[in-house]
């Protein structure tokens, strides 16, 4: 009979296509997505410690019906109360269970650093599982302290093998005060590198339907709460933050989810919810930060927006650029109603209108009020805001290019075969090729086998799909100097550090 130690070692053995393909690579791999579970007990200590017994206490609670920002409510509900309250279906069934060796991985830290290797990287960026509740929640007592208890924790639990592995900050956003506080106590006392801020922050709305009913006032729309991107039309100036984070030399992830959203609210189906919900929520983000100008004040930031592949990123870079060409600050005056030529378009009417006319008789001011009817009115609000990429300081697709490819980094898991639209040069406005990062989301069910996650973004080379130049950009290149764009030393003393020496040695024998 085989025992349990039998069967670890047999594991222990197993072939690994990723360590196979990383033997033959002359750089290193760096993985920007692996996710870990922490250690209740341990941890408990740290939330003690910062938040107190009670919210101790909360944690075990929400933990026992599932840290998820979807919450335990659809679990608990029947299926009709599921239907009547248009309960959103929760995610199940999220980490490897049958295979428990990689379970344990994602839960010790010391075979972690020992499996690196297997996995096919030299370094790891550490997203811990628990990171996102604490940001999400508008409790601040909440929020605030488990963000900093996690950050102690995960700053202890990895520091014997930061040579190799590195864990984020939990930063909270409610406020750029908050951000600001905790982003400098990770850096300063704790010695973090890089961080997880929200993606957006649910937000009441502030209106009259905090008094009244919205039966009594549709004119709100039925809506109690709005999204908040930190950019574009957002309740706080956040830019104070942005230029902390880069002082800091962080350069912030993001990974937040856009299930519950209008379109992502199935009561049933969690694949009709989550397809291409990390690319929505990105998209928001990004777009927010692009449009309410953020990325023109600070050209240094740099924003890694992960799980939700890259083939996005080159759609709305597409996009942009068509909407300038066409509605810019000098082409959307293509459409401006002052300029219709109402004696042309009267003569034309009078013209080829007579089927349309069957019989009235209408005259010049009339036919041009249809006209306007089509076209809407113009009045002096519509000229002062008449030019959506104003904030963004757009005047030229360069500037798009400037301020949306230089600013954003799009993770994309190992078997995403989408990144293969970020390397589209041909397609891409400009001849340009997206930031793309290898993100293996290893520790999550998008990785059954965490041995296969590198040879599985390699057979992309093997089939044509994308090129071996391509490969090194998506797990080495862009990866390193994303990390290294305002921290030019964020790797010293690591093994990304040892393996560029060794090869600058041997190219220089």
């Amino acid at each position: 009979m085989t025992t349990v130690s039998d069967d670890f070692l047999a594991k222990r053995a197993r072939h690994s296509r990723s360590a196979e393909v990383k033997a033959k690579l002359d750089y290193p791999v760096i993985d920007t997505d692996i996710h870990t579970i922490e250690f209740g007990p341990l941890l408990e200590d740290y939330i003690a410690k910062y938040a107190g017994v009670k919210i101790v206490d909360e944690y075990r609670s929400h933990l026992a019906k599932g840290l998820n920002f979807l919450s335990s409510e659809w679990y608990n509900a029947t299926p009709e109360e599921r239907h009547n309250r248009r309960l959103v279906r929760a995610p199940f069934w999220t980490l490897p269970s049958k295979n428990t060796y990689d379970l344990a991985t994602s839960s010790l830290p010391a075979l972690l650093y020992e499996r690196l290797q297997e996995q096919g990287s030299d370094y790891g960026i550490l997203y811990p599982n628990i990171s996102l509740f604490p940001i999400h929640t508008n409790r601040e007592d909440l929020r605030r302290g488990l963000s900093r208890a996690i950050n102690h924790y995960h700053a202890d639990i990895y520091a014997p093998y930061k040579d190799r592995l590195t864990p984020v900050a939990v930063i909270p956003l409610h406020t750029p005060e908050e951000g600001i506080e905790e982003a400098e106590f990770a850096v300063k006392t704790l010695g973090l590198k890089t961080a997880i801020i929200p993606g957006s922050i649910r937000r009441p709305i502030k209106s009259i339907a905090d008094k009244y009913s919205f039966k009594d006032h549709p004119e709100v729309g039925g809506r109690s709460h709005w999204l908040d991107f930190f950019g574009l039309d957002s309740e706080y100036d956040y830019d104070p933050f942005w230029k902390k984070v880069i002082e800091l030399g962080i350069n912030p992830s993001t990974h937040s989810a856009g299930m519950g959203w209008d379109a992502r609210a199935s009561t049933s189906n969690y694949m009709f919810n989550h397809i291409g919900h990390f690319a929505d929520a990105s998209e928001a983000l990004a777009k927010s930060l692009f449009f309410g100008g953020v990325t023109k004040r600070f050209p240094e930031l740099r924003i890694a927006l992960l799980e939700g592949g890259a083939a996005w990123g080159a759609n709305v870079f597409t996009h942009l650029v068509d909407r300038f060409n066409k509605r810019g600050r000098d082409a959307v005056q293509n459409y401006n109603p002052e300029h219709l030529d109402q004696d042309f378009y009267y003569e034309l009417f009078q013209q080829y209108g007579a089927d349309l006319l069957k019989g009235r008789t209408l005259n010049k001011e009339e036919v041009v009020k249809q006209a306007y009817g089509v076209l809407g009115s113009f009045n002096s609000q519509q000229q002062e805001n008449f030019d959506d990429f104003a904030l963004a300081g757009i005047k030229s697709v360069e500037d798009i290019r400037d301020r949306w490819v230089n600013n954003f980094y799009f993770g994309n898991e190992a078997d995403d075969r989408t990144v293969v639209h970020a390397f589209n040069a041909k397609a891409n406005p400009l001849g340009i090729k997206l930031n793309a990062l290898f993100s293996s989301d290893s520790g999550h069910w998008d990785v059954p086998e965490i041995t296969e996650t590198l040879a599985e973004t390699y057979d992309l080379v093997k089939e044509g799909a994308i090129t071996e130049e391509d490969f090194k950009s998506l797990v080495f290149t862009k990866p390193y100097e994303f990390y290294t764009a305002n921290k030019p030393d964020f790797f010293k003393g690591t093994a990304v550090e040892e393996k560029l020496k060794e090869l600058a040695t041997k190219q220089a024998t």
